[in-house]
């Protein structure tokens, strides 16, 4: 599985609206930075692992997800020991590991749909302006749907590269998946256009 892609089940999150936990997401990514209390910023994390598990998926596979998530916070807490100090370097990924954990959940509770529908909603006053929400929608859908595809297609290329002897060459990781991400991008293209879809 790769992160970012919704996957199916009965989970109290999955039965929640699109909106409701976009909008939940925003006020608690708002509220990690204005609070003050340290305190509170390292006991959200718990509770963030604790709304990811609850998302229904096999407990692998959300731990096999947090691997580059994990990189990343590691990066950020060494940034910190070198030009500030541990205890601001804690309570950064503190923050970033919180909204990483709640953000996976939503998208892996929401399908790409609602999402491209809520953006369509909250953009529909705009209309008169000439902002078109549907594409709008379209776009974002298209780009949550893409990231995951394109991580998936490196992890490919990368292990077929290695059976070959090549992984050590990142021409032979970059090229493969250049090329792979055009014809993609090109056969949606022409599909979108098949559809009647006005660009």
């Amino acid at each position: 599985m790769t992160i970012g892609l919704y996957h199916p089940s009965r989970s109290p999150l999955h039965r929640a609206r699109a909106g409701a936990k976009v909008a939940g997401l925003l006020v608690l990514s708002l509220a990690l930075f204005l609070v003050p209390s340290g305190i509170a910023v390292f006991a959200s994390v718990p509770l963030a692992f604790a709304i990811y598990l609850s998302t229904g998926v096999p407990f692998r596979s959300l731990m096999t997800q947090l691997r580059g998530p994990a990189i990343l916070l590691g990066i950020i807490f060494a940034f910190h020991l070198v030009f500030g100090t541990v205890a601001e370097g804690a309570l950064a990924v503190a923050r970033f590991a919180t909204l990483i954990l709640l953000a996976s959940a939503v998208t892996l509770t929401t399908p790409v749909s609602e999402m491209a529908e809520l953006v369509e909603w909250l953009l529909g006053p705009l209309r008169p302006l000439g902002v078109n929400p549907e594409k709008v929608g379209l776009s974002i859908a298209l780009a949550i749907r893409f990231v995951p595809l394109i991580a998936e297609e490196f992890r490919l290329i990368r292990e077929a590269q290695a059976a070959r002897g090549l992984a050590a060459n990142p021409l032979a990781l970059i090229v493969p998946l250049v090329i792979r991400t055009l014809k993609s991008a090109d056969e949606l293209a022409d599909a979108i256009e098949a559809r009647g879809y006005e660009a």
